[in-house]
Parts: structure tokens; C-alpha cells; sequence
């Protein structure tokens, strides 16, 4: 499945561009790949004070199964420049409902994200770097995620990842995006 997954880079370029990787109305940053782990692949884009470096991975069952959607993916995102590190992201392939939240579950822990929209592109984000710490913890101590959602057109979708070489890829952001 790997193989088939990599993303085109337009493909992820445009959802790096929505996934806040770089400023309103710049064009996205090439991404160059710095490592792949398992089902986990590392990357950055950039230089300087807008160098920023991300943890991706496709998910590994999408439901439904037939759903219309574009590239859906979970990004961890590091900007040196911005003094910011290991921030959580979901990028569904889809716009998400108005006022909606996404649940973000590895184990028995459960995470809220907000959702965002824009043009024909959603994402979901966690307000508090206390709460992305603590799911950067339980990554790192599991070995699936699931990721429920609900879509503009109301749409309920569950995504499942895996987290293996999840640890090896943070390890790897941490060390080689300062």
C-alpha cells in the first residue's frame, strides 16, 4: 500500500498549504523527503525562518469505503522559525460540517480537534500544546489511531492508522528540524 499512497507532490503541497505550512497566498514550498519509517514518511519545506519540516501518513482503512475524497492524511508539523514542534493535523480529503469537531482516538484515549475550512479543503487542529503533547505521548505508546469526522455534506467518516515507525519518524523530525 505504501507505494500507492505516495503522495503527488501537488497533492501535498496544496494540503501543506492548508495545513498552515505557509503564509496565506504564497505558493507552497516543494517538500523534500528526509526520511520514511514504517508508514510514517518525513519531510520539510522551506528555508530560513519559513523552513518547516512534517510527519505523514496515509490511513490505513478509510470508511466509508467509497466516499468521495481527496488526499487524507495525518501531519505532525514542526516550524523552527516559529518556535513551534510536533503540531497535530488532520487533512481529510473532504470540507468538514460547519462547527464540527474530530475525534482523534489511540487506545483509550480520546482527543478533540477544531475544524477549518477553506474553498474546498478542510482540516482540524487541537487548541492546546498541552493537549498535543499528551497525544504525542499516546503515538508514541500505541499502535493504531483512529480519526472520526463528519463531512459538509454530513457524511461520517472513521479513518484507522497505523502508528508504526511513528516514534523513529518524531525521533527523526526532532532531531533533524531545529
Amino acid at each position: 500500500m505504501r507505494n500507492t499512497w505516495i503522495l503527488t507532490l501537488a497533492s501535498l503541497s496544496a494540503a501543506f498549504l492548508v495545513a498552515g505550512a505557509a503564509p496565506a497566498g504564497a505558493a507552497p514550498a516543494e517538500p523534500n523527503l528526509m526520511g520514511s519509517f514504517r508508514e510514517w514518511h518525513v519531510y520539510n519545506a522551506g528555508t530560513g525562518a519559513e523552513r518547516s519540516c512534517f510527519a505523514v501518513s496515509p490511513p490505513q482503512q478509510m470508511n466509508p469505503a467509497g466516499a468521495n475524497r481527496g488526499a487524507v492524511f495525518f501531519m505532525i508539523t514542526s516550524w523552527p522559525g516559529r518556535n513551534v514542534k510536533n503540531q497535530p493535523s488532520v487533512v481529510p480529503g473532504y470540507p468538514y460540517k460547519e462547527m464540527s469537531t474530530v475525534t482523534v482516538q489511540v487506545g483509550s484515549d480520546k482527543f478533540e480537534f477544531f475544524t477549518q475550512n477553506e474553498a474546498n479543503a478542510g482540516g482540524a487542529w487541537m487548541e492546546s500544546p498541552a493537549d498535543e503533547e499528551k497525544l504525542i505521548a499516546a503515538l508514541k505508546r500505541g499502535s493504531a489511531m483512529s480519526v472520526t469526522g463528519t463531512s459538509m455534506r454530513g457524511t461520517l467518516t472513521r479513518d484507522n492508522y497505523s502508528l508504526g515507525g511513528i516514534s523513529a519518524a518524531l525521533d527523526k523530525l526532532s532531531t533533524d528540524c531545529k
